[in-house]
């Protein structure tokens, strides 16, 4: 019997690709004003976004881990922005300026971040008949202001940050950690995600049913990672999850 029902936030309850697109189009625009026409804004804004997410190359990962680890999230991105300046635009970025960038990317985004449509209503209903839970990777220093935005708290039961984790998904500690606050076996959850690689394969390797939001993405036979089922868009959720009552 379904008991729990586990989720992803970024790209599965919420809308983040538009929330990014938005605040990457408004950082290029302030970066143009500040350091002139000369370079490819629209790149750099990708870099950023690239970085952030932790897509790192082997030489970013050796400049910025040490520095998360010793001066925080906020001490990262300042870097990282004055750095992409210097690579992108050819000049000097003062920590000020950089810090400024950060805000506007950080604010922008969230303005622009929401739950895709019908969402909300789905999550109330659903917390009538199952315990909710999101697990969501990330840092403190993005995920809580997102969370915060949408007022998640009023929306599930249990929300699980990875940042604040010993590890985060696909850890099966992060899965163990969401079964022991749903009071539920892994046979009785299924967890909702739109990674393959955190949500699906943690999911899997923690014997709870696997759900995909797939958004067009190839499922890359190379990583060996099957969902149980699998969901064209979140749009679908709410149908899928009334079907699994019957």
């Amino acid at each position: 019997m379904l008991k729990a029902l586990f989720f992803d936030m970024d790209e599965t309850l919420c809308d983040t690709a538009h929330a990014n697109s938005v605040a990457k189009r408004l950082f290029a625009e302030a970066l143009v004003a500040n350091f002139g026409q000369g370079f490819d804004a629209a790149m750099m804004a990708e870099e950023y976004v690239r970085c952030i997410y932790r897509e790192w190359t082997r030489q970013e990962k050796a400049r910025y881990m040490p520095m998360i680890d010793t001066q925080g999230e906020r001490s990262f991105r300042i870097q990282l922005i004055v750095d992409l300046v210097e690579k992108f635009a050819n000049c000097t970025a003062s920590n000020d300026i950089a810090e400024i960038l950060l805000d506007k990317f950080d604010n922008d985004r969230l303005t622009h971040f929401d739950f895709y449509p019908g969402i909300k209503e789905f999550l109330l209903d659903a917390r009538q008949h199952f315990t909710t839970v999101v697990i969501t990777n990330g840092p403190e220093h993005s995920q809580l202001p997102k969370l915060a935005t949408v007022n998640m708290e009023d929306y599930v039961d249990y929300i699980i940050v990875g940042g604040q984790e010993p590890a985060q998904k696909p850890a099966v500690s992060i899965f163990e950690k969401a079964l022991g606050l749903a009071g539920c076996e892994a046979h009785e959850v299924i967890h909702v995600g739109d990674s393959l690689a955190a949500d699906i394969r943690g999911a899997n390797d923690s014997r709870i049913t696997s759900v995909w939001i797939q958004h067009q993405q190839p499922l890359d036979a190379e990583l060996g990672i099957n969902p149980t089922h699998t969901l064209f868009h979140p749009s679908e959720i709410p149908g899928f999850v009334e079907s699994l009552k019957s």
